[in-house]
């Protein structure tokens, strides 16, 4: 309900910013007609149009985009013959019969017209005012479009966007009440009807030239008066203060300081405000440090990083958020990895905390098991990263691997503008190796495949996947990209289970890596394996994980680099065989 009211507040103020004068001619053209017939549905109008348009751009992203353009260009050119029509009613009868009809509705409705002015011509005008008054969009507007980008669109979203515009058509109607009754005055007294519709049609093609040359923007911004947006922005600011109102002390003590800093340093990144960054509460334990909150991190540049340890392609990121949180830890960045599970076995503490000191990681860890904070965030990538300026605002993200030079541009600019003096150094290079180097994108041709029967695909066994039952298969020369099973093996939803020593996978694939996610079982003994790539040894081309004898044991549930190509990447036949039973076999990634 609050945000409803700060909406409607929001436009309620709109009276005062330059972006509604273009739209204030074909307003105050309803001067002297009748409210209900006349009045009403024409704000009617324009506000539900205003509310749809809104939306659209909240949900459709460039499509809507687009849609509006030609919306805009519709309602510019409706509304050059409205404003023609209020200059020569003649104008009107030179035109087709469907462009007179309309033409007329328009001039009827402005009450320039012999006949009563009609709901529908009302409805119309309302309408074209929308189309062109939609692109206008103030803080408070701009405030639920990123809400609805970052969160997602949704009825609130709508009825937010139907409050904005509701206010603003309350505080038009008002000043058309008062200007009506100006109007009227004038008319009674000066006989200066046609006068007045003269002047009003000539403002109504000046607001459609201002518009259509897309000066409505730009020089009506340029305005004195313009600074009345600032009253929307106060608006909000009280929002978030009142929000922020139940952080510690040190907190606002930090907020004192950000304030003092931006008075003395000039620089402002250019990163966008992509909205205030959600909370952090959720996580099910905290490793590495006590729970954080986004309150208490007031000051700080927050790196959030969602992982999960069995992802070969967080695992590549990893030297570089270490890298991170070590370089810039005295110049106020915090590096915080939130680890939202897969698989199962990703959600065991256990799990997560041997990975954690397998990689050597010392920044805080949330474990984020329920979700909680993947969804706060709306994200849907494994690794993603989101930086968060000293004020509490999402500036920059980035999801997948890669990109770490313009990432580490972001973290510099962030901590600049929250007052570090730090000096221009070159961007870090961690020495990554093994399972953690980068991949040789240029030569991959096969992508991540898992065993589960939920997400299963080019099994090539020709006893076909059998879901949660034991089954003998059998493979022979899969095709590349194709996969099988040998031995007696359970196939269930996430994982493909052994059930007897001596089976084994084969996989033709054509990459510089394979990894292949493996676990002991429920029984968690070692299970002993051995890798052959074409049917030998692998030799040189062993992964970390193996010898080059291909020997190699499960000892926990997380990635196996296998092979590791090392001269020029061909398409091989891969296959692992196992001398224990129990195993359980997930995904093969590449790289």
């Amino acid at each position: 309900m609050t945000l409803l009211i700060i909406a409607y507040l929001g436009g309620v103020l709109t009276i005062l910013s330059p972006c509604i004068l273009p739209i204030l001619p074909f307003v105050f053209a309803r001067a002297g007609q009748p409210f209900v017939k006349s009045t009403l549905p024409m704000l009617a109008g324009m506000a539900a149009t205003f509310a749809l348009v809104a939306t659209l751009a909240a949900v459709g992203g460039s499509w809507a985009i687009r849609a509006n353009e030609y919306g805009r260009l519709a309602a510019i050119v409706l509304l050059a013959l409205f404003g023609a029509s209020l200059l020569s009613p003649r104008f009107a009868s030179t035109l087709a019969r469907p462009i007179v009809d309309l033409g007329n509705n328009l001039v009827n409705a402005s009450g320039s017209g012999r006949t009563a002015p009609t709901v529908r011509s009302a409805l119309i005008l309302g309408v074209a005012t929308g189309l062109l008054w939609a692109p206008c969009a103030g803080p408070i507007l701009g405030l639920v479009l990123t809400g609805a980008a970052l969160q997602g669109a949704n009825l609130e979203t709508s009825f937010l966007l139907a409050a904005y515009a509701a206010g603003a058509a309350t505080s038009l109607a008002v000043a058309l009440s008062v200007g009506g009754k100006i109007f009227a005055a004038m008319k009674r007294s000066l006989g200066l009807g046609d006068r007045i519709r003269q002047v009003l049609g000539a403002a109504v093609l000046a607001g459609v030239a201002i518009i259509a040359l897309g000066l409505d923007t730009s020089l009506l911004s340029r305005l004195s008066y313009a600074s009345t947006a600032s009253l929307e922005q106060a608006v909000l600011d009280r929002l978030h203060a009142r929000k922020l109102a139940a952080a510690p002390s040190e907190v606002a003590s930090n907020d004192a300081t950000i304030v003092a800093a931006d008075a003395k340093r000039p620089f402002r990144s250019d990163l966008p405000v992509e909205g205030y960054a959600p909370s952090l509460d959720g996580a099910v334990e905290w490793l590495n440090s006590k729970p954080l909150t986004t309150e208490e991190l007031r000051g700080k540049v927050v790196l959030v990083d969602f992982w999960t340890y069995s992802c070969i392609n967080c695992i590549r990121t990893i030297p570089y958020t270490k890298a991170w949180a070590e370089k810039y830890a005295d110049q106020g960045l915090v590096v915080i990895g939130v680890h939202s599970p897969e698989f199962a076995f990703e959600k065991k503490i256990d799990n997560v905390k041997s990975a954690i000191g397998d990689f050597k990681i010392g920044y805080p860890v949330a474990v984020d098991n329920d979700y909680q904070i993947w969804r706060a965030f709306e994200n849907s990538y494994w690794p993603a990263a989101y930086l968060i300026d000293a004020m509490g605002q999402i500036r920059y993200h980035h999801f997948g691997e890669g990109n770490y030079g313009r990432t580490e541009k972001a973290i510099q600019d962030l901590l600049r503008e929250a007052g570090s003096e730090m000096t221009a150094s070159a961007p870090v290079a961690p020495d990554a190796k093994g399972v953690e180097a980068g991949p040789d994108l240029g030569n991959v041709r096969s992508g991540e495949t898992y065993l589960g029967y939920e997400q299963a695909t080019n099994f090539s066994s020709p006893e076909g996947l059998q879901a949660d039952a034991p089954q003998n298969y059998s493979i022979s020369k899969p095709g590349l990209n194709g996969w099988g099973l040998s031995g007696t093996w359970t196939v269930g939803k996430d994982q493909a289970t052994l059930d007897q020593a001596g089976g084994g996978i084969t996989y033709r694939f054509s990459a510089r890596d394979l990894h292949l996610v493996l676990g002991p079982g429920d029984e968690a003994k070692p299970v002993r394996f051995q890798v052959k790539i074409d049917g030998k040894a692998p030799g040189a081309d062993h992964g970390s994980d193996i010898d080059a004898d291909g020997n190699g044991a499960v000892t926990a549930t997380r990635l196996y680099q296998l092979v590791r190509q090392s001269g020029t990447v061909t398409a091989r036949n891969f296959e692992i065989r196992f001398l224990d039973p129990g195993v359980q076999a997930y995904a093969f990634t590449f790289g």
